[in-house]
């Protein structure tokens, strides 16, 4: 049947998918601008909003590290050699306080060195409400997009992954490290006042910055000074009710495409999380 459906769709874009592609627009109350991306292939969607959609899987799904066939996809997008060999896949990237580079046990060092001993940030956004989120330096604001935030606000650097983990494990001490991805995509979220909340859990946690700098040194964990930004989406209709579409359940989706947020399609018969498919092989008509 699933090769029934996928054959049965005629696809303007056809391939593998990848995270979708989220760009800043050219002015600041512009919305988000989205492509969805599968194979080789970049489909606009903000032109789609309003308009019917397919999505059809063919059954297939290629690990986005090495590309061999794989039943299942771990860590969203990888075979189970790669998850459990790749260095991006292991659990410190997840809690960056529990970095095992200094014992020798990395997996892959040299992977470690370019992406874990960089720039970090630590930031505040709201998304479904104030969270405390790290990101490298060179990673905003495609994180904030990601996370579907309407505002973010840098409010330190670090200079390293496992150093943005450690503050970030104290900021969650006042504040959620997650969103709520349901009140996210029903659009019920208030804007903030980032800057006097920054400020705020900085009183709060003086004693606890004060510390880590004095262990990572006074330099190691920066104050920045920022402008919060603000973000629009590409949605038409929030729901009212957040149904959840799911490949390996239903190899057919389609419906009314009315919005883009985060990694999220919109549709007038539920949602779906694109990036959690990584690796799927879908026709798109």
């Amino acid at each position: 049947m699933t090769d029934e459906l996928f054959a049965s769709t005629a696809p303007s874009v056809q391939g593998c998918l990848q995270k979708m592609a989220a760009d800043l627009p050219s002015r600041q109350d512009d919305q988000v601008v989205y492509h969805l991306r599968a194979g080789e292939h970049r489909m606009p969607l903000n032109e789609r909003i309003g308009s019917p959609m397919r999505l059809a899987w063919s059954g297939a799904i290629a690990c986005t590290h090495c590309g061999r066939a794989t039943k299942k996809s771990f860590a969203q997008g990888y075979c189970y050699p790669c998850f459990k060999r790749l260095a991006q896949c292991d659990t410190c990237i997840m809690k960056p306080e529990t970095c095992h580079y200094h014992q020798g046990t990395c997996r892959e060092p040299e992977w470690g060195e370019k992406h874990c001993f960089q720039p970090h940030i630590v930031y505040l956004a709201n998304s479904s409400g104030l969270k405390v989120g790290i990101t490298r330096k060179t990673q905003m604001p495609t994180r904030w997009l990601d996370q579907g935030a309407i505002q973010a606000l840098p409010i330190l650097e670090v200079n390293t992954r496992q150093q943005s983990g450690f503050v970030e494990m104290l900021f969650k001490e006042q504040v959620a490290d997650r969103t709520n991805w349901r009140a996210m995509l029903k659009g019920e979220v208030e804007p903030l006042d980032l800057c006097a909340e920054r400020d705020r859990l900085f009183n709060l946690l003086a004693s606890g910055l004060g510390q880590l700098r004095d262990v990572h040194g006074a330099d190691a964990i920066r104050t920045l000074d920022e402008t919060p930004l603000d973000f629009h989406y590409p949605v038409a209709t929030f729901p009212s009710k957040v149904t959840s579409h799911n490949f390996d359940k239903q190899p057919l989706i389609e419906g009314i495409l009315q919005g883009v947020k985060g990694q999220y399609l919109i549709f007038d018969t539920g949602v779906i999380n694109l990036r959690k498919f990584t690796g799927y092989e879908i026709a798109v008509g």
